[in-house]
C-alpha cells in the first residue's frame, strides 16, 4: 500500500510537472509569435517585393486565429485590400525594393473595382521609376487585367489565359420549389429590383437583363482600356481576341504573336529575368520581401494636425449579428450605430470618411445607420468613399454624406425595396396532411400565419406591399434630402436599378471619381485642415481579442469554410435560401453578385 500511494503522489507530481512546463512553453509561444508580429522587418537592399496573385481579395483583412498561427495553419488564401494597397505603397516610398514581382494568377475579387483598385495602385507604383514583372502558370481573368500593369508578363510554357468578356448568370428555384409545393410571394417597388427573380421566375426578366449588360458593358469597356494600355494593344482587337475564343483555342505562340505576353517559360527560369533585373549574378540569390514583411512594418506614427477617421462599412447590412456558422463580414445595425455615435462624440476626430462595400441588406438596419449618420453629420463632416458595392441599403448609408467619391466600376443605385415571403400551404397541407384550426381575437391576429400557410392570402400581400411602399417612399427621401434632389427625380434613377460609378456621376448618384485617397483629401477640406492624419474604425481585433474570441466562431468559420470548398458553385445559392429565413422581412438589397475570378 506504501508503495501505490509513493507511485500514485509520483505521477500526480509528474503529470502537474508537465503540465506546469506545457504552459510555460505556450506562454513562450505567445509571446513569441506577439514579439514576431510587431517586430518590423528588415528590408535588404536591392529587394525585390513577391505580390501573389493565388488568393481571394476582400475590402479588409481579418485577424488570424491565434491557435491556428501556433499550428502552422494561417489561413494565406484571403488577402485583404487595405494591406495589399498599403503594401504597394510602402514598397514604392523604401528605396531598397527596387521592384515587384507578380506571382501566380488565379486570383478572385469580391468586385471589379477591388481589382481596379490594385491595378491602380500598381501603376501608381511605376511613377517611381520601379519595374513591375508578373509570371504566372495559369491567368485568370481578374488576374489578367491586373499583371497587364506589368512592364513584362510571363506565362508557363504550358499555360492559358482566361479571356473572354464579363457576363452572368443567375440560379432560379421557382422550378425546384413548384416541385415540393413552395410559392414565394413577392411584394416590391422598382422594376430592376430583380433580387426576387430567383425564386418567382424561371428566367431573366428583360428589365434585368437591360440593367445586368450595362453594368457588364461599362466595366469591360473601362478594363479593355486598362488592357490595352497595358499591353499596347487597340481596345478593338483586345475584344476582339475575347470574342474569337482566344482562352481555348489559342497556343502558346498565339499570345505572344497578338501581345497578350510578352514571353514564356517554366518557373525556373523566371528566377533569372528578376536577377537581371536587380543586377544579380546567377549564383547571387533574391532578396524577397512578402505582403505580410510589408504589412509588419510600423505604419507612419506622425500623427500630427487633426484626426480624420476612416470608417469601414462592409458586407451584407443586417439587424444582428451573424450565426457562428458564417464567417463573411457583415455590418451589424446597431454595433455601426453604436460605433458612428462615438465618433460623433469624439471631439479628436475632426471628418469621417466612410468606406461603403456592401451591397445592401436589412432596409430596417439601413434607415437605423442612415439615422445614425444624420447626427454624425450635424457635427462633422461626412465623406464617402465607394469601394466595390455600395447598392440598396449601401446607398442608402452613403446618401447623408456632404460629399461622394466612387471608384470608376463601384456597382451603385440599386434604390429599391422588396419583400419575399415564402407560402408553404401546398407542401403543409396538400402533400402532408397538416390542417390548421384555431381562434383568435381580431380579423387579422394571425396575419403571418396566413401569409406561409393560407392559399387565399390576398389581403394579407397587400399589407406587406403598402409596408414595401412606404419603405421605399421613405428611401426616396432619403436619397432626395442628402443629394439635393425632389423624389420625383430620384424614382426616375431609381426603380431599383444598378449603376456603375462613371454612369452614377453624371445623374447625381455620385459626386467624384476617385479613391479612397481622394475621399481623405476631401473630407480634410471640408474639415478645413491642411494638416492631419488618419486613423481607421473600427479597430481591428489584437491577438488576445482573436485569442478568446468563442470557440463556437472558430468552429463555424471552419465548418463555412469546408462548405464552400465541397459545394463550389452551388455554395452561394444554397446559402443564400438559409440565409433568407434569417433576413429581415424587408429588404434594400442589391439583386445580385458579381464576384469575379
Amino acid at each position: 500500500m506504501k508503495d501505490f500511494f509513493k507511485y500514485t503522489l509520483a505521477t500526480i507530481c509528474g503529470i502537474v510537472i508537465l503540465a506546469i512546463v506545457a504552459g510555460i512553453m505556450f506562454m513562450i509561444s505567445l509571446a513569441c509569435m506577439v514579439a514576431s508580429d510587431s517586430a518590423p522587418a528588415k528590408i535588404e537592399k536591392n529587394s525585390v517585393f513577391v505580390l501573389n496573385m493565388d488568393a481571394m481579395i476582400e475590402e479588409r483583412a481579418e485577424e488570424d486565429n491565434p491557435f491556428s498561427e501556433l499550428l502552422g495553419q494561417v489561413d494565406m488564401t484571403t488577402m485583404g485590400l487595405d494591406e495589399v494597397l498599403r503594401a504597394i505603397k510602402t514598397a514604392k516610398d523604401n528605396e531598397n525594393i527596387k521592384g515587384i514581382y507578380i506571382e501566380g494568377g488565379v486570383a478572385s475579387f469580391d468586385s471589379p473595382a477591388t481589382a481596379q483598385q490594385i491595378r491602380d495602385a500598381l501603376k501608381d507604383f511605376k511613377q517611381s521609376g520601379k519595374w513591375i514583372i508578373a509570371y504566372a502558370d495559369t491567368y485568370t481573368q481578374s488576374a489578367y487585367y491586373v499583371a497587364t500593369v506589368a512592364d513584362s508578363l510571363f506565362i508557363n510554357t504550358t499555360g492559358m489565359i482566361d479571356l473572354k468578356g464579363m457576363g452572368g448568370k443567375s440560379y432560379y428555384m421557382t422550378g425546384l420549389y413548384e416541385k415540393v409545393g413552395v410559392r414565394y410571394q413577392c411584394t416590391r417597388v422598382g422594376k430592376y429590383k430583380s433580387a426576387v427573380e430567383s425564386v418567382t421566375r424561371k428566367d431573366m426578366s428583360e428589365n434585368d437583363k437591360e440593367q445586368r449588360m450595362a453594368m457588364y458593358q461599362g466595366i469591360w469597356q473601362h478594363w479593355l482600356k486598362d488592357m490595352a494600355e497595358g499591353r499596347n494593344i487597340p481596345a478593338e482587337q483586345l475584344n476582339q481576341l475575347a470574342d474569337d475564343s482566344i482562352m481555348i483555342f489559342a497556343s502558346i505562340d498565339d499570345y505572344k504573336t497578338t501581345h497578350l505576353i510578352d514571353g514564356d517559360m517554366y518557373p525556373d527560369a523566371i528566377k533569372q529575368v528578376i536577377k537581371a533585373k536587380l543586377g544579380l549574378a546567377d549564383d547571387e540569390k533574391i532578396n524577397q520581401v512578402t505582403l505580410a514583411d510589408l504589412t509588419a512594418m510600423p505604419a507612419d506614427k506622425d500623427e500630427k494636425g487633426d484626426k480624420i477617421a476612416i470608417y469601414y462599412a462592409y458586407g451584407e447590412i443586417i439587424d444582428e449579428p451573424a450565426s457562428a456558422f458564417s464567417s463573411e463580414h457583415a455590418i451589424v445595425g446597431s454595433t455601426t450605430v453604436e460605433d458612428l455615435n462615438k465618433l460623433a462624440d469624439d471631439d479628436d476626430v475632426k471628418a469621417v470618411v466612410l468606406r461603403v462595400n456592401s451591397p445592401g441588406g436589412s432596409a430596417v438596419a439601413s434607415e437605423q445607420i442612415w439615422h445614425a449618420l444624420k447626427q454624425l453629420k450635424a457635427k462633422k463632416p461626412i465623406v464617402v468613399s465607394m469601394g466595390g458595392y455600395a447598392a440598396s441599403g449601401g446607398y442608402m448609408i452613403s446618401a447623408p454624406a456632404n460629399y461622394i467619391v466612387a471608384e470608376p466600376t463601384t456597382v451603385t443605385g440599386s434604390i429599391g425595396i422588396f419583400g419575399l415571403m415564402p407560402n408553404l400551404s401546398e407542401l403543409v397541407t396538400d402533400k402532408l396532411g397538416v390542417t390548421w384550426d384555431g381562434v383568435q381575437t381580431n380579423k387579422y391576429t394571425d396575419y403571418e400565419t396566413n401569409l406561409v400557410f393560407s392559399k387565399d392570402n390576398t389581403q394579407e400581400l397587400q399589407f406587406m406591399q403598402t409596408y414595401v411602399d412606404r419603405g421605399y417612399d421613405t428611401f426616396l427621401g432619403i436619397v432626395a434630402e442628402g443629394r439635393g434632389m425632389t423624389k420625383e427625380q430620384v424614382h426616375e434613377i431609381a426603380q431599383g436599378r444598378v449603376w456603375i460609378a462613371t454612369d452614377a456621376l453624371p445623374i447625381k448618384l455620385v459626386d467624384q471619381i476617385g479613391s479612397l485617397d481622394d475621399a481623405v483629401k476631401k473630407a480634410a477640406e471640408l474639415a478645413g485642415t491642411s494638416e492631419y492624419h488618419t486613423a481607421a474604425y473600427p479597430a481591428k481585433a489584437d491577438w488576445l481579442e482573436s485569442l478568446l474570441a468563442s470557440t463556437e466562431e472558430s468552429k463555424g468559420s471552419y465548418l463555412d469554410e469546408q462548405l464552400r470548398q465541397t459545394l463550389g458553385e452551388l455554395y452561394e445559392p444554397l446559402m443564400e435560401v438559409r440565409k433568407d429565413q434569417q433576413r429581415n422581412r424587408l429588404q434594400a438589397r442589391l439583386p445580385f453578385a458579381t464576384t469575379i475570378k
